[in-house]
């Protein structure tokens, strides 16, 4: 207990505590430890002195590199040679924990470091020490990944690593393979000249039916890993990928007979232990990492024949597969998915019901997978299927899992398709729902309505104001769940049922709703009362917080009566602090994994944890911050600092987020292969943005700006180095077609955070105006360096982009900008691409309308190149109106705001004639409403001679209506209007005076 305590403590508090001891005794604490180690005799005990030594040597490294510990190097070296094989082991375990221990020493000690472990290695009398140099030489490679000229000079050591881990795997230890899969994950290159035995190793311990399911599970781990980590050199290595596949499938075969299964109620939570789902996931990983055009047609007839086998676990796992590679393969799926859809629907009525809810699995997965596509095409036969299936009430897994894929159909359904089907999709969901509510309360069973009930609420939310001549069937039967399924088992059910409620009323709308909302507000009321004593796990709060952001919708002002109740709870949602932890390998590995931990390795024994539960949570809670202040404005406004001082460290960079995303989506998301997603990131990013946007000028203090301002720059590096890395990877010698596939995606994701920075400058610009531009200039040589004539065009739109808000919010003050990005705006007008030509043009128009006077040469300048973009022969194609539109735009404002730079009386005719815009309706209403200024005053040029141009002024405005080119509420509107009546009257006008003869 001393040691493991002391080993905490230098681990948790060594600045604070170890510095504090005198001399003698810091040098009496590193004298006993050595001595003890060589005096024990208990293994057990010995490996525990070990773990000191080697945490207390990490911490006697300085900021320089130098050990300040130098008897413990001598240590080191005495021991890994001494005929005591129990100190040979302890140098190993201390060198294996802490593989940095020879700071800046290390390439003065190669050689030696490297001799120590082949010698070990190659130690037939000692299996401990082979397995310990093996781990060692493992744990120093990871530690220097990215030394590559070290990883080379230590290549000719990975084969005694391979024969370790197939020595150790026949002992019942699988701590080497473990370290074998750490170096396919964070060092894959490493395994390069010897990958064909590595491969082959992995394939005969996988196959293996005497080593244990873990063991076997962690060698396909290896071969998954790489198609993640290194698709390109694992897809030269064909014949390993077509090998794995039938090992995979042999592990979803591995299934135990359950004569409970069709009818439990209570859902266990996935065996994850299990071959079954290890197969299915290495599956799923492995077509994502290596795409569909390699593994498709490895494993089409495998899947064919074991549809075909009596066995129905053989059935129910080819079906299963079907659904696993439906992401991987996606493109190559599309052509034969009609010939996949017919087959996998003949196996709802299979006579097994393991193989019936496999084949609703497939049909969900294929429903999301393939969306919108997928309902387009199958949508009769689909429903009808699945309507049938719910029908099993002999089999309530099975049914509730045909509704399951009822709603991934319908959620991603077109309104019109899902239409006609209303009717007899009502008509199954109510009578399955009456059976069900009494079968809850007569017998307790809940699984197949609380499914019902999210299908219910799926087709409402797609069908909208359809709906409404069915709610009256739902609500009363609805409203009586969330009053009496008060019991903790029926806790889900609960929640599900108030989202229904919820999605329900949104749908229908306030006229209808209205008649039931006092009701349900007073039982959502009651449970929100109650939210202090739910437990933080209770399913009931995440539905809570999304069913009031919709009361709000559907009340609207009516809703401000309840903040005070919801703040307080949603606050307390959106607040979590997720636990993290730093531990070394012992600690992680004794915390159980249902704890809800997920980590990561960091490198010298030590991972990163997150605690997941709640994240969801906090990011539902975020949005529905957001939702409150956009649909309650001032009626949010005295909670406007709560929320900023809770969303700015939400955005925080390396401290928080960052960091803890990055941690956590590794470890979560590296069964689809890619990079962290930055889906939550980029959500949280936006919140803030609008959150700032609806609060305006005084949202933020000093301390937010200087905090926000670290987070962009961090933001804005971090993307520049990501393309860099890119860059790299190109160069790589397995680089091909699908890496650069890949590549493209981690491009998107960046540029997508990208978007974000600019979203949240936006708002502080609009918001704050010329105030923040001392703020701003921290940022400015990144932004500058994102429009450099070098940069990819999705850099230069939203660097264009960041410069248009600052002359648009910003002005006159932004001119002392200009030297950054004038030549550049210019230059971009009659860029290749249409996005940084569309950017360019709105910043001219917003300097011409904006802009002070030092702006007038360059929008002087800027015609002919507008000029130029609006007359090119395919400016109205599809990929090139948008930019074409702006430059009209740009051409319009200018002759409106800055008259004096251009010859009106001869660019109006032109502009008259590239008019209408409908396409960027934010554009179309600047200039229908320069159109109407014109008209109004009687512009002889716009009207023409006795009036001849009215016709097509009557077509120009008829076309901008009829492309919905402005909204109904926009004053514009009324312009327009008036508009038409003059040109009628005047119309009418030259009619009465022709027929006078006039």
């Amino acid at each position: 207990m001393a040691a493991v305590l002391l080993r905490r403590l230098l681990s948790s508090a060594f600045e604070e505590v170890y510095p504090a001891l005198s001399p003698d005794v810091q040098t009496a604490i590193k004298s006993e430890l050595l001595l003890i180690i060589q005096m024990e005799t208990q293994s057990s005990m010995r490996k525990k002195i070990c773990d000191i030594v080697a945490e207390l040597a990490r911490n006697l490294i300085d900021e320089d590199g130098n050990n300040q510990w130098p008897e413990g190097l001598k240590f080191l070296f005495d021991s890994v040679s001494s005929q005591n094989v129990g100190l040979r082991e302890a140098a190993l375990h201390i060198f294996w924990n802490f593989p940095g221990i020879f700071g800046n020493q290390q390439q003065h000690y190669l050689e030696v470091i490297k001799r120590m472990l082949v010698q070990c290695m190659q130690d037939q009398e000692h299996p401990t020490v082979r397995m310990l140099s093996a781990r060692a030489a493992a744990a120093f490679v990871l530690a220097n990944e990215h030394n590559l000229p070290l990883l080379k000079h230590f290549a000719d050591l990975l084969p005694g690593v391979l024969q370790a881990v197939n020595d150790s795997c026949y002992q019942n230890d699988d701590s080497v393979l473990k370290s074998l899969v750490e170096i396919a994950d964070t060092v894959p290159k490493y395994l390069r000249p010897h990958l064909e035995p590595t491969l082959q190793l992995s394939l005969k311990l996988c196959g293996d039916t005497n080593l244990n399911n873990m063991q076997r599970q962690l060698a396909l781990e290896v071969i998954v890993t790489l198609s993640e980590t290194a698709a390109a050199m694992l897809r030269r290595h064909t014949n390993i990928v077509a090998q794995a596949i039938p090992q995979m499938l042999a592990m979803m075969v591995d299934l135990e007979e359950d004569e409970d299964w069709a009818n439990a109620d209570e859902l266990e939570d996935d065996d994850f232990d299990s071959n079954a789902v290890a197969g299915e996931s290495a599956l799923d990983r492995m077509a994502c990492g290596l795409g569909g055009k390699l593994v498709l047609p490895m494993i089409k007839e495998h899947i064919m024949q074991m549809l075909q086998n009596p066995d129905w676990k053989y059935r129910h796992a080819g079906l299963m597969a079907l659904s696993a590679i439906g992401e991987g393969c996606h493109q190559q799926m599309e052509g034969i998915l009609n010939e996949i859809v017919n087959f996998v629907l003949l196996f709802l009525q299979d006579p097994h019901p393991r193989v019936r809810y496999a084949a609703c699995n497939a049909v969900g997965q294929m429903a999301t997978d393939f969306a919108p596509g997928f309902q387009k095409k199958f949508h009769e036969k689909v429903i009808a299927a699945l309507l049938q299936t719910m029908e099993d009430q002999g089999n309530q897994r099975v049914q509730a899992h045909a509704a399951a894929a009822l709603i991934n159909f319908t959620e991603d359904c077109p309104k019109s398709l899902l239409i006609p089907y209303l009717d007899n999709l009502v008509k199954h969901l109510h009578s399955t729902m009456v059976i069900k509510l009494q079968e809850l309360i007569q017998k307790g069973t809940k699984l197949v309505l609380e499914q019902v009930v999210t299908s219910i609420a799926s087709v409402a939310d797609t069908a909208e104001e359809k709906f409404v001549p069915y709610y009256d069937l739902f609500m009363p039967s609805l409203k009586h769940i969330v009053e009496n399924a008060v019991q903790k088992e029926l806790r889900l059910l609960r929640g599900k049922t108030i989202e229904c409620i919820s999605l329900i009323g949104l749908a229908v709308g306030k006229e209808k709703f209205m008649l039931d909302a006092s009701d349900v507000m007073q039982l959502l009321l009651k449970t929100q009362t109650d939210f202090s004593d739910l437990e933080d796990d209770d399913p009931q709060i995440s539905y809570m917080i999304s069913a009031w952001a919709r009361m709000c919708k559907i009340l609207g002002k009516e809703f401000q009566q309840y903040l005070p109740v919801v703040m307080g709870p949603l606050m307390k949602t959106a607040s979590i602090k997720p636990e993290v932890a730093l531990l070394d390998t012992q600690d992680m590995e004794n915390m159980s994994d249902d704890d809800g931990w997920e980590f990561v390795n960091l490198g010298d024994q030590q991972s990163f944890g997150i605690k997941t539960a709640g994240l969801e949570e906090k990011a539902t809670a975020c949005q529905m911050l957001v939702c409150y202040a956009k649909e309650l404005k001032e009626g949010f406004v005295e909670y406007t600092e709560q929320v900023v001082k809770l969303m700015v460290p939400l955005v925080r960079g390396p401290e928080y987020l960052t960091q803890m995303w990055h941690f956590m989506c590794d470890a979560l998301i590296k069964a689809i292969g890619t990079e962290p997603d930055s889906d939550v990131l980029s959500e949280i990013m936006h919140s803030f943005a609008k959150c700032v946007e609806v609060m305006g000028d005084g949202c933020l203090n000093n301390e937010h700006f200087e905090e926000l301002g670290g987070i962009l720059k961090g933001k804005l590096e971090e993307h520049f180095k990501n393309q860099e890395l890119r860059q790299v990877k190109r160069q790589d010698e397995d680089y091909d077609e699908q890496v650069e596939e890949s590549l493209q995606d981690e491009d998107d994701s960046d540029v997508y955070i990208l978007t974000k920075v600019s979203d949240i400058l936006h708002s502080i610009f609009s918001s704050y105006q010329e105030k923040v531009l001392l703020w701003f200039e921290q940022l400015l040589p990144l932004i500058v360096n994102l429009i450099c004539p070098h940069r990819p065009w999705p850099d230069r739109q939203w660097g264009l982009c960041i410069f248009d808000d600052i002359v648009e919010h910003c002005s006159p003050s932004s001119f002392k900008y200009a030297e950054y990005f004038l030549r550049p705006m210019l230059q971009s007008i009659c860029d290749n691409s249409p996005e940084v030509r569309q950017a360019a043009a709105y910043g001219v128009g917003v300097m011409a309308q904006f802009g002070a006077e030092s702006y007038r040469p360059f929008c002087t300048e800027a015609l002919p190149l507008l000029v130029r973009v609006i007359q090119s022969p395919d400016a109205k194609t599809k990929e090139n109106v948008n930019a074409t539109e702006n430059c009209i735009s740009a051409v319009g404002k200018i002759m409106k705001f800055k008259p004096d730079c251009v010859n009106v009386e001869e660019v109006l005719p032109h502009w008259l004639s590239w008019l209408p815009l409908h396409e960027d309706k934010e554009e179309a209403v600047h200039t229908f409403n320069y159109l109407c200024d014109l008209i109004e005053s009687n512009n002889t040029i716009v009207l023409g001679h006795n009036n001849a141009n009215l016709p097509r002024i009557f077509s120009i405005i008829a076309d901008g209506e009829i492309h919905e080119a402005i909204k109904h509420e926009d004053p514009c509107t009324k312009r327009l209007a008036n508009v038409v009546r003059q040109v009628l009257i005047l119309i009418t006008l030259c009619k009465v005076l022709e027929l006078f003869n006039f």
